[in-house]
């Protein structure tokens, strides 16, 4: 013990790698996958989505929304809600918002059964 400064405590000999950097064993590294944002495996690149702002389109309501107060419908998989519809309506609508994963409609035309 009559040298202990240069002895590294058992802390700094795991800690520190073979060229001595430190290494942390519970983070991912180039290799072992992340994209270095801090973020898993995020993906910044959006599909554009199949509706805009401004639109008419006809869709079928499907179901209904988590509070009850729109009906459900899907373009091309994108999430349309549109108030004052029910479950099995076809209807005409005006998209009036459009968010990520999702869209806002106005209900135009409550089409007729066939």
């Amino acid at each position: 013990m009559e040298n202990s400064e240069s002895q590294p405590s058992g802390i700094e000999q795991i800690s520190q790698g073979d060229n001595g950097q430190r290494r942390f064993p519970n983070r991912r590294n180039e290799n072992g996958g992340g994209n270095g944002n801090g973020g898993g495996s995020y993906n910044r690149f959006f599909k554009p989505s199949p509706v805009n702002a401004g639109e008419e389109h006809e869709i079928d309501i499907e179901s209904m929304s988590k509070r009850g107060d729109a009906g459900v419908g899907r373009i091309q998989g994108l999430v349309i809600f549109v108030p004052n519809t029910k479950v099995g309506d076809k209807v005409k609508v005006k998209i009036t918002r459009v968010g990520r994963g999702y869209a806002t409609a106005d209900l135009v035309e409550a089409k007729p059964e066939e």
